[in-house]
């Protein structure tokens, strides 16, 4: 009967032990998933803002291309006017 109160009260010391505090464990872990996601968050926002540059660089670029495409067929219907007239005259 001994050795089954020894065994019982072994079990029952490594059960208590087994059941130790963990909240500060637990409070490092909720820190560390918490600058986790606002690292991930601020990258996220980064990220965003970096396509938004792009993207307003691009509109820029379209704006560009398409004013000077603008010029361009004014420049030629000028040059089309122009040889018309020659043609005329030359006839």
């Amino acid at each position: 009967m001994k050795k089954i109160a020894l065994a019982a009260v072994a079990v029952l010391g490594l059960g208590l032990a087994a059941c130790q505090d963990n909240a500060p464990d637990n409070n490092i872990s909720t820190e560390n998933t918490i600058e986790t996601e606002a690292a991930a968050d601020t990258n996220s926002a980064l990220n965003a803002a970096d396509n938004l540059g792009a993207a307003a660089d691009n509109a820029l670029d379209a704006a560009g291309n398409a004013v000077s495409n603008g010029a361009n067929a004014v420049s030629a219907t000028a040059n089309d006017v122009a040889n018309g007239q020659d043609n005329v005259a030359g006839q």
